[in-house]
């Protein structure tokens, strides 16, 4: 059984400034020469025993009994050194292997470390300013764990971080580096700089080495007060509308009228639970919230040295919050608070909470451009993959130098455990993982049909009731339709996104295609105990245009980022309507308008779970590029001042989400629980075959509510469209119609009636509803 996941928050950072006097230095280090390669050697092997030698059962005892008795001269030579130091501790005993990272013991604090292929590991210990107080070698290794707890440490304002020596180069796939500090794997809280973006004397950034980032506690504060949000009811997958956000970008600009401490924090998206509730959100997908370096790309010069990281793709730490989202620069315990308030006011508001992680890789990268931050020093051949027989001894599934080894047993139990903690912890709802298809892998990369990690989070106890939702392909490999779920994963459907764009845009042969996405993706997800809701529908993520973006380029403006545009996708399936960015040709303009609301009617009428992303709602541009995770500017940013004007046309988009959005939570024809068959869609189509047909309509069956019909138009003319007869005693009254101005294009409750013959201008859509 692997020690279970930690018992409390914490994480620090701190740099050693000064070393111990020559008088102070020989008492441990001659206790430790004398004695702890004697003791390390019999506490790794299996029976006590000296390896190479038989001994009897008596002389067994006597050798286990002197270990013990040098264990402990090393362990007191280390009290007595450390207290003649005034360290902020009283004593160290061996402590205990479990739980891993840092837990409250007693009156002392336990370090517990996984790392089997160590030969040694020093505890460093620092105040909450990073400033050295003690070296504590851990002498006490249970199986693959070292461990040690300080007696009289206290439960707060310290940070710690690990030293790890190995044997051997890099020829046996270990990155031993003994000098750098290293960050505790299960270390519940990170310290690194305080604010966004700006470095300082904390972080002791060193060129080319990079940031000092230290582990973390908080054992002394009180439990933070939840209420009742423990027992609140949570939505099924089928009912969420999900909005895909980055914290820092969303409320950072002046514009937002967040006070300016609170901008781009956790609190600052608290202060707008209030609009996402109005825009009709049920669930936020929050880009990733875990401790990641924003300056990672700023360490040395190089092509992106001006970037800052805002997405967060760059996890160091699995447990831990990202620091930098605290108000006022407050660290990482008041991170931790404001994470969890901003939870519990999303709960008020009706929106649950998805969390973005990162598993298949970390900011340690490749070895070309390492950055030493923690496994990799650890025990670098255990947390990633690699192949010894390569040019490249790290394999990289993920574009980013490094692949998690994420199916190895004590890895696997890692990411468990952080699981299980951000879900206990923080009462987060769900989660979207990155390129999960590389969770799927062996040691050596190669795709694994029953992958345990994903088998046993869809069996886990707490993590089989909360949503799952997987990026379902990596660099190597596309697992749309066919990523391992046990009927309980959902995964992000790409060819949904596809087939979307390319009929709405105009493209022949599309229209089945169309129809098929529309109806839930049977092809894909129609298969044991899935359902319509394991789709999760999507035009627009993150890594991409955005959706103004989609109808205003025909190809990706990226020179900003620094790689000559030779970054991020060339295959965006766009249409620029006329001109290329923006244009004050007012005809273009507004089939621009007609084309984004031809995209989310198309989007909250389909069957599955729609997502759409920060910004849409209210024509957000990233000036066409494509992919925007290192600007933190107005390019990136939320403007939240043309939804000011009510005569705006970002308000007046705003509003047409809004109400469409509540449309759909309001109608039980949508959002079925199982795929729809004829009595449930009636197609008006006869020309399934010819590529040139650019229209389709249908008409979905009430399930307890109003028949819907929706027709959409992408020729390039006017289309008469015969409406079939509406239901006895009704008739079919207009709710949309893209080609109309606000507030005419959604008409609240659907206006008077229509006639039976509807004429649909080019590149628009209707929707009706019988009453």
């Amino acid at each position: 059984m692997l020690p279970s996941r930690p018992l409390a928050i914490g994480a620090s950072r701190a740099d050693r400034p000064g070393s111990r006097s020559a008088a102070q230095k020989p008492c441990v280090a001659h206790a430790v020469r004398q004695f702890g390669g004697l003791s390390r050697r019999v506490v790794g092997s299996p029976a006590g025993t000296l390896p190479g030698l038989s001994l009897t059962p008596s002389q067994q005892w006597q050798q286990r009994f002197r270990v013990r008795q040098q264990r402990r001269t090393v362990v007191a030579a280390i009290a007595s050194e450390v207290a003649a130091k005034s360290a902020p501790f009283t004593g160290v005993t061996a402590g205990s292997p479990s739980p891993l990272g840092p837990s409250k013991q007693g009156s002392g604090v336990n370090f517990a470390l996984w790392a089997k292929h160590a030969s040694s590991v020093k505890l460093v210990v620092y105040d909450k300013n990073h400033k050295w107080q003690a070296d504590v070698p851990l002498e006490a290794k249970t199986d693959d764990v070292w461990h040690v707890c300080l007696e009289g440490l206290p439960g707060s304002d310290v940070c710690y971080g690990f030293k790890v020596s190995g044997e051997g180069g890099w020829e046996t796939g270990q990155r031993w580096d003994p000098e750098r500090v290293l960050l505790d794997p299960y270390a519940p809280l990170t310290s690194g700089r305080r604010r966004f973006g700006v470095r300082d004397e904390i972080e002791d950034f060193k060129h080319k080495v990079g940031s000092q980032f230290l582990g973390t506690f908080d054992f002394d504060s009180a439990p933070f007060d939840w209420g009742n949000d423990g027992a609140r009811k949570k939505k099924h997958l089928k009912d969420l509308i999900v909005y895909e956000m980055p914290v820092r970008p969303f409320t950072a600009s002046p514009s937002s009228g967040v006070p300016e401490g609170l901008r781009g924090t956790y609190l600052g998206v608290a202060e707008k639970a209030g609009y996402l509730k109005e825009l009709g959100i049920t669930a936020v997908e929050l880009l990733p919230v875990f401790e990641y370096d924003e300056l990672e790309f700023q360490r040395h010069e190089n092509p992106r040295s001006h970037m800052v990281n805002i997405w967060g793709y760059s996890h160091i730490n699995f447990f831990s919050p990202m620091s930098r989202f605290a108000a006022n620069g407050g660290g990482p315990v008041a991170a931790a608070n404001e994470l969890k308030q901003m939870v519990k006011t999303l709960h008020e508001n009706g929106v649950e909470v998805l969390l973005d992680v990162v598993y298949n890789h970390t900011a340690e990268a490749d070895d070309r451009d390492w950055y030493t931050i923690s496994m990799r020093g650890i025990d670098n051949k255990t947390y990633y993959m690699t192949d010894l027989g390569a040019p490249t001894q790290l394999v990289n599934w993920s574009g980013c130098g490094n692949t998690i080894n994420a199916n190895h047993p004590m890895v696997k139990q890692m990411i468990i455990d952080s699981l299980v903690h951000w879900v206990e912890e923080y009462h987060v709802d769900g989660f979207r993982f990155d390129l999960a298809t590389a969770l799927c892998r062996d040691d050596k990369g190669h795709p694994i049909a029953s992958p345990p990690l994903i088998r046993e989070i869809a069996k886990h106890p707490v993590l089989s009731k909360v949503h799952l939702i997987a990026e379902p392909w990596d660099i190597g490999m596309y697992q749309v339709g066919s990523f391992p779920n046990w009927d309980v994963w959902a995964e992000w459907n790409g060819m949904y996104r596809d087939d979307l764009r390319r009929f709405i845009k105009g493209d022949p042969g599309m229209k089945g295609a169309f129809a098929t996405r529309i109806a839930g993706s049977a092809d894909l997800y129609a298969k044991n105990a899935r359902k319509p809701y394991h789709s999760i529908n999507f035009i627009i993520a993150h890594d991409g245009f955005s959706l103004y973006d989609l109808v205003a380029y025909n190809s990706k403006h990226n020179q900003a980022n620094g790689e000559n545009n030779n970054d991020g996708c060339n295959d965006n399936f766009s249409w620029n309507c006329g001109a290329e960015g923006e244009t004050d040709n007012g005809g273009i303009n507004a089939l621009r308008n007609r084309m984004i609301r031809n995209y989310m009617l198309a989007l909250m009428l389909s069957q599955g779970v729609p997502m759409m992303v920060m910004g849409d709602e209210a024509m957000k541009t990233h000036n066409g590029n494509n992919n925007w995770y290192g600007h933190d500017n107005a390019m990136t940013q939320f403007n939240w001042a043309p939804l000011e004007d009510p005569s705006s046309p970002q308000s007046a988009m705003y509003r047409f989400c809004s109400e469409l959005n509540k449309f759909r939570q309001e109608h039980p024809a949508l959002g079925l629980d199982f795929f729809p068959g004829p009595e449930h869609i009636v197609w008006h189509e006869d020309k399934w075959d010819d590529p040139e047909s650019k229209f389709l309509a249908f008409t979905i069956k009430g399930n307890g509510g109003p028949d819907i019909y929706a027709a959409f138009n992408a020729q390039h003319f006017q289309v008469s469209v015969s409406l079939p007869q509406a239901p006895s005693g009704k008739k079919w009254c207009r709710v949309v119609d893209t080609n109309l101005a606000s507030p005419k294009d959604f008409t609240i409750g659907g206006n008077a009636g229509v006639e039976p013959v509807y004429g649909l201008e080019a590149f628009s859509a209707i929707m009706l509803i019988a009453k």
